[in-house]
């Protein structure tokens, strides 16, 4: 079985329909695959003879098993993840500011799906509701992991209705404490009933 790469940094094999990953060092060479009660069990030959390799549970097609340990290390692992524009569409989106930028990266990493029309409704929306808001309401949807239709003008919605109100405060007109007039009876026996 032939190892191939899925992307630039995810080799894998696939065995019965289903990824398994192994280390990135095996890209490009054969390994066997056999499967061990529910595992599967990846053997490679290298100068030292047959050796395992990667070791992972029976999965089903549609649910790939990937170990972080099978990707090469990365320099910058602790930074985060900046979306680049690739067109004047997307450049316009993520002039938003960072909420639009951390939207992008989950909804991405999310797999949501019609990204475009839903980039170019930030914008949209950013006349007219302001761009200060509209990124703000896209922060929230990035942190709540909302990227479905209309997540971002229900969030917006319920944003607009979040004013901050002058607060009452007491006076001679409006006391803060209701009135006690409910309570003159309470504990007043009846007429004519004596405890």
């Amino acid at each position: 079985m032939r190892v191939t790469r899925w992307c630039s940094a995810a080799p894998g094999i696939s065995v019965d329909s289903v990824r398994y990953s192994v280390p990135h060092q095996l890209a490009g060479t054969t390994v066997w695959a056999r499967f061990h009660g529910d595992e599967l069990i990846v053997t490679a030959v290298t100068e030292h003879g047959a050796v395992e390799a990667a070791r992972h549970q029976r999965s089903t097609p549609g649910n790939p098993s990937i170990k972080d340990e099978h990707y090469p290390p990365r320099e910058d692992k602790d930074a985060g993840r900046t979306p680049k524009a690739t067109s004047a569409e997307e450049a316009a989106f993520l002039q938003l500011g960072p909420g639009a930028a951390s939207w992008l990266v989950e909804a991405a990493a999310a797999g949501a799906r019609r990204m475009r029309p839903k980039t170019a409704e930030a914008v949209q929306l950013a006349k007219l509701h302001g761009t200060a808001e509209v990124d703000r309401a896209l922060g929230t949807a990035a942190i709540a992991g909302r990227f479905a239709e209309n997540d971002l003008i229900s969030i917006l919605d319920h944003h607009s209705g979040r004013t901050v109100a002058e607060p009452t405060r007491a006076s001679e007109d409006h006391r803060l404490q209701p009135g006690t007039s409910a309570w003159s009876g309470f504990g007043v026996a009846p007429e004519g009933d004596e405890h």
